[in-house]
């Protein structure tokens, strides 16, 4: 079993910079895609980024369009951590931010990720 935890949430203005972390532990770690998923009051959970994981040297990286070019995603395989650089932040980017993992191609379906952790929450003021 996969074992997924976030961290870096809190409460930030407008405009300013967060980083989140996801730490991926449990049985040896071979999920094909991670991705970052977020989850506003009284929307539906939505995909906002997520990257290849299971070669060391090529990966691809997939973005919603609404974060394309302020939110980065990277990873470190060695030590099993995803990150997700936001930048730019909205008061519309507070959510809780889930991190995933699935196995098989790229999806934006959330039903598709079988691994979750438990979220963290983002919240931008105005």
């Amino acid at each position: 079993q996969v074992q997924l935890a976030e961290s870096g949430g809190g409460l930030v203005q407008a405009g300013d910079s967060l980083r989140l972390s996801c730490a991926a532990s449990g049985r040896p770690f071979s999920s094909p895609i991670m991705g970052w998923f977020r989850q506003a009051p009284g929307k539906e959970r939505e995909i906002v980024a997520a990257i290849t994981w299971s070669s060391p040297t090529y990966y691809a990286e997939y973005y919603a369009e609404s974060v394309k070019g302020r939110f980065f995603i990277s990873r470190d395989i060695v030590n099993n951590i995803m990150y997700l650089q936001m930048g730019g932040l909205k008061p519309e980017d507070t959510a809780v931010y889930y991190c995933a993992a699935k196995l098989g191609a790229y999806s934006a379906s959330v039903s598709e990720y079988q691994y979750w952790g438990q979220g963290t929450q983002v919240t931008v003021s105005s």
